[in-house]
């Protein structure tokens, strides 16, 4: 409940420890994530998430799954903010989070370092549940509503889809990223 003379803000997030979001680094330096790869990284690169409650949700799901790091681009794309680190209930300042200038580039060099990039697309040939995840690997989520950019998409080793029943044609990409990250948890468990 918003006490008087605070209705424009959000209302305290009583989940996260002190029950105020801490002041943790906003992101890291881009070298650094090709040191913390080690040998079978999970990784998820989110390319232009805009919506700081999504980007929230989704560190809140990468951090519970174990991810690696999380790759972002600097341009169209949330950063680390007040609102995100509330929604993420602390998770903002424990996942790595790397913003880079180019994320085309970027992509590359993990394929370089043996990190095999799974894009989800509607254009993606096999299922998430035919797709082995238990190795090197970035997850590739687009944006809302426009998906991956042509760039990042041609940069995917494999295009997947999730399969889909009803009558909507797509998931909100933060409740996809939990999806696919936990499907890549519950294989890697199983080995």
């Amino acid at each position: 409940m918003r006490r008087k003379g605070r209705e424009g803000e959000a209302r305290d997030n009583k989940h996260a420890r002190g029950g105020k979001p801490s002041r943790g680094r906003s992101a890291r330096a881009e070298e650094d994530l090709y040191e913390m790869l080690g040998d079978k990284p999970l990784l998820l690169i989110l390319d232009c998430v805009q919506d700081p409650h999504n980007l929230g949700a989704i560190l809140r799901t990468a951090d519970g799954a174990g991810v690696t790091a999380v790759v972002a681009p600097k341009d169209k794309s949330a950063g680390i903010t007040d609102t995100v680190r509330r929604i993420s209930v602390g998770a903002a300042d424990s996942v790595p989070f790397f913003q880079v200038t180019n994320l085309a580039r970027t992509m590359k060099k993990l394929q370089d370092a043996g990190v095999w990039l799974i894009g989800t697309s509607d254009a993606g040939k096999g299922t998430l549940y035919d797709t082995d995840l238990k190795g090197a690997t970035g997850i590739v989520m687009g944006a809302e509503g426009d998906g991956m950019r042509r760039l990042t998409e041609e940069g995917c080793d494999f295009l997947i889809q999730i399969p889909m029943s009803g009558s909507v044609e797509c998931l909100n990409v933060s409740v996809a990223t939990g999806v696919c990250l936990y499907e890549a948890v519950r294989q890697r468990q199983a080995e």
